[in-house]
C-alpha cells in the first residue's frame, strides 16, 4: 500500500508560498508558507501535518490493541503535540506528545494503560519518528 501528499513551493524561504495536497483529494492547494509555520497566518505547516497524522494513527492503533483483547472503544480522542526545535544551527521535531482519553467499556485501568503504551510504540507513524515521543493517556 501506498499513499501520497504532494507540495508545491515557489520564492524564497520568508516570502516564498506553497501549497499542499493529498492523493485523496481531503487536502487540496492547502496554503503553508513561512508565516504559516513560524507566525499565526491561515494555512498549514508540516509539523500540524504531522500531529494530525499521528493522532489519527494512535487512535486507529489503538483500537488494533483493544481488539485484541476483545474490547471496542465508544471514542478514543488523540492529539499529538509536535515541537520543532532550533538545533545545531538547523530545525528539527525534537518530541511529539499525545494526549488521549478514550471511553471503553469494561477496560480496567491497568488494562488500558497497557495498550496505550503498546500503541504508542507500535503505531506506524510513532515508528516513523526519531524524535522523543511522550504519552498521558485517560479513561474517561
Amino acid at each position: 500500500m501506498q499513499r501520497k501528499g504532494s507540495a508545491v513551493w515557489s520564492g524564497d524561504l520568508k516570502s516564498g508560498k506553497g501549497h499542499v495536497s493529498t492523493e485523496s483529494g481531503a487536502l487540496k492547494d492547502l496554503p503553508y508558507g513561512f508565516n504559516t509555520r513560524f507566525e499565526d497566518a491561515p494555512g498549514t505547516n508540516p509539523e500540524e501535518l504531522v500531529g494530525a497524522a499521528h493522532a489519527s494513527c494512535y487512535a486507529m492503533a489503538m483500537s488494533l490493541g483493544l481488539g485484541e483483547k476483545d474490547l471496542k472503544a465508544d471514542e478514543i480522542k488523540a492529539t499529538a503535540k509536535v515541537t520543532l526545535s532550533e538545533v545545531d544551527g538547523g530545525f528539527a521535531v525534537t518530541k511529539v506528545h499525545l494526549d488521549v482519553t478514550a471511553k471503553i467499556p469494561g477496560i480496567s485501568e491497568k488494562d488500558f494503560q497497557e495498550v496505550a503504551e503498546a500503541t504508542k510504540k507500535n503505531c506506524p507513524i510513532s515508528k516513523l519518528l526519531t524524535a522523543e515521543i511522550t504519552l498521558d493517556a485517560k479513561l474517561g
